[in-house]
């Protein structure tokens, strides 16, 4: 790609990402007799049906808190905080980009809680008692029905690394995965990846090898999977996948059992918000185990709480998977994701083994100054 070009797709795209917000908002207004009530104001990045059941069962036990929720991208979620860090800041901010949320906490924008419950949330999801790990999500594989009855069964990554390399004409142009230069979500999943795996650049190589399409999110490749364009999908979010394919029943989840990628959903109580009380408040009912069992009963985000061992749980799967289960660890670790000259060697090599079996240009290259 000559440098003109390059240049004119990168100013395209600081243009797209400088455009309004087309944020989808709930809205659980206070009950109708409290005058003057205290407003309740949070950012996620989480779709509303999803976060739904969790606002509802915390209004109905809060009703005299008027509750704003916003759903916005994890950029998004990022570039306004700092925007509006003030007056105007969001009081609770949920995200899961661990990186940038770190980043937020130890940064001093978020505020330390007092209660038992930020006290007793297990140490694997914390930091300091600023920062929470609310759900337990691991990262998986879907594929099509019809792969598993041609092909045979997946259960790990070595499975799917061999099918990628026996079956490439088969495959040529019918399996999906993030561009970690586009996806936020996708760049940490290949910096865990390839510090657990040593095999985890072979698997880059027969991605490269089927000429896999590289996309920015887990809807995408969802969407391609029911329509048939695709056979596999790797590395889809695991709670966004169960959602879907509970109705589609032509598609099947894997947790690999080799080694499964666990993320969470980062929560703080901003150190400026308005309505600091308010936000503590949901913040210790999102810690407490009545929040934890919506969280686990009623979405499928998986909860965190260890007096919750149900099906939705992270007992549930830490049973079932043991230590094959690999929680992207919530510490200054996650701060290297973000050093500049780190993401610039680890997307370089992303490329040369993908494209050893695919020569050209990367299309996605130039996407790489805009994560």
């Amino acid at each position: 790609m000559n440098v003109g070009w390059r240049m004119a797709l990168s100013w395209l795209c600081l243009v797209l990402l400088s455009q309004p917000s087309m944020a989808q908002t709930l809205h659980y207004p206070a009950e109708p007799e409290r005058a003057n009530a205290p407003h309740l104001l949070i950012h996620g990045a989480l779709d509303p049906p999803l976060i739904a059941p969790v606002l509802e069962d915390f209004h109905r036990r809060q009703p005299h808190i008027d509750l704003t929720y916003r759903n916005l991208t994890t950029l998004e979620i990022h570039r306004t905080f700092l925007a509006d860090e003030g007056e105007r800041s969001a009081d609770v901010v949920m995200s899961s980009a661990m990186p940038w949320q770190y980043q937020l906490a130890n940064h001093g924008y978020a505020r330390a809680l007092d209660g038992q419950a930020a006290r007793n949330w297990p140490q694997w999801a914390r930091w300091r008692r600023e920062l929470f790990g609310i759900t337990f999500e691991p990262v998986v594989i879907v594929y099509r029905r019809e792969l598993a009855e041609r092909f045979g069964k997946m259960t790990d990554h070595g499975d799917l690394l061999r099918l990628l390399e026996n079956e490439r004409d088969a495959l040529q142009g019918r399996v999906v995965t993030y561009d970690p230069a586009l996806s936020g979500a996708g760049y940490t999943y290949a910096v865990e990846e390839a510090r657990l795996s040593p095999r985890y650049w072979e698997l880059v190589a027969a991605l490269g090898g089927v000429q896999a399409d590289l996309v920015g999110t887990t809807g995408e490749m969802l969407k391609g999977l029911a329509s048939g364009r695709y056979l596999i999908g790797y590395n889809l979010l695991g709670s966004y996948a169960q959602d879907f394919v509970q109705t589609h029943p032509e598609l099947e989840i894997v947790v690999p059992d080799d080694y499964a990628l666990i993320m969470q959903r980062l929560v703080f109580l901003s150190r400026s918000a308005n309505n600091r009380e308010q936000g503590q408040r949901f913040l210790d009912y999102l810690l407490s185990e009545a929040g934890q069992r919506v969280i686990g009963e009623q979405t499928p985000l998986g909860a965190v709480h260890p007096a919750f061992e149900g099906p939705g749980s992270a007992a549930a799967l830490r049973e079932r998977l043991g230590e094959a289960l690999r929680p992207i660890r919530l510490g200054p670790g996650l701060l290297a994701t973000l050093d500049h000259l780190k993401r610039e060697a680890l997307l370089d090599r992303w490329e040369r083994e993908f494209q050893r079996a695919t020569p050209g240009p990367n299309p996605h290259a130039y996407m790489r100054e805009h994560p």
